[in-house]
């Protein structure tokens, strides 16, 4: 409730790793009532690790995985008259795309046969890296439109990858950190390594979880930012 009057895009979990089928209903009608974009967050069978731990799954096991995840949705969205408009796997599943070639073909598998109103495959929201061109012309074999996302809360380690969160600095816990590397990212500028290490990383969306304790403080100036780099 205080987070969705401040954001353009809400990933919605599909029940896999959190969420119910009444929360993913409230959740959608929040996010029609702020006229927030609805994206379908499917991720492992995970409830005890919230989807934060690897599994090793056949690839139509997640291609059939995600098509279940993101048809509830769809359902869902279809009874309050709105849509489901991209999907951006979560947590283990988001990582293990880009690090499985095989993965990956199973998750762009799966999203070019949930079509939108205009029968068109969803776009698929990816972790932005330096190797953006590699994986825009993997997905084009599906005719699957990438979004690349960048964290204003995230680490990066020197080859662009999000840290892993085993690691006690993989979350920003200082706002003004936060606040830097959302500026850099939506001004086209490089940001940070952990190590210090210039990335020059191309983003088309700006993320900051919802469960991170500075996600409610700063989640209304980091929406300021992107927009005044836009204006």
């Amino acid at each position: 409730d205080l987070i969705m009057p401040h954001i353009d895009c809400a990933n919605v979990a599909c029940g896999f790793h959190a969420s119910d089928p009444l929360t993913m209903l409230k959740t959608v009608k929040l996010a029609k009532q702020h006229n927030v974009t609805i994206g379908a967050h499917p991720a492992y069978p995970d409830l005890v690790g919230f989807g934060r731990r690897h599994m090793k799954l056949k690839p139509d096991e997640v291609t059939a995985l995600i098509q279940y995840q993101v048809g509830a949705l769809q359902g869902i969205c279809a009874g309050q008259k709105t849509e489901v408009s991209y999907v951006k796997p979560h947590g283990a599943l988001y990582n293990d795309m880009l690090s499985d070639g095989q993965q990956f073909d199973a998750v762009c598998e799966a999203i070019a046969a949930l079509q939108d109103d205009r029968h068109e495959p969803l776009p698929l929201m990816v972790m932005a890296t330096p190797e953006n061109d590699a994986w825009r012309h993997r997905a084009q074999k599906f005719n699957v439109e990438l979004w690349f996302e960048g964290f204003a809360d995230r680490a990066y380690d020197d080859n662009g990858q999000l840290r892993s969160r085993s690691n006690s600095d993989a979350v920003h816990g200082d706002t003004e950190t936060m606040y830097a590397q959302a500026e850099a990212f939506a001004n086209g500028r490089a940001i940070e390594s952990v190590s210090g290490k210039s990335l020059q990383i191309e983003i088309d969306s700006l993320c900051v979880h919802g469960d991170n304790p500075k996600a409610i403080e700063t989640v209304e100036k980091l929406r300021d930012i992107v927009r005044k780099a836009y204006d």
